[in-house]
């Protein structure tokens, strides 16, 4: 799993029917600070994710391990927004 920031969301009106229904955003790996690094990938929202928020994404074999996402064709699935980090005992995220 990844530390991620949501920057946007991407709508495909052809797709793979498994995927019909499915919220897709645009999430980019983020630091402890919930600073942004790296390259934009997308991820399947099973947890009603929006812009701006941090969330953890599974990603490969694990990210087919949801209730929501069981064999379906996907390789990266946002499963929780943060709301807060803590490292060696100093908050360094608070969501808001």
């Amino acid at each position: 799993m990844r530390i991620a920031s949501v920057i946007g969301s991407l709508v495909a009106t052809m797709k793979d029917e498994k995927l019909r229904g499915m919220k897709i955003l645009i999430v980019k790996e983020a630091d402890l600070s919930g600073k942004t690094k790296g390259e934009p990938f997308v991820a399947v929202d099973t947890v009603d994710a929006g812009q701006g928020d941090l969330v953890v994404v599974t990603e490969g074999s694990s990210a087919r391990q949801t209730d929501y996402t069981g064999g379906l064709p996907v390789d990266a699935v946002i499963v929780a927004v943060i709301d807060s980090l803590e490292t060696e005992g100093k908050v360094t995220f608070r969501h808001g």
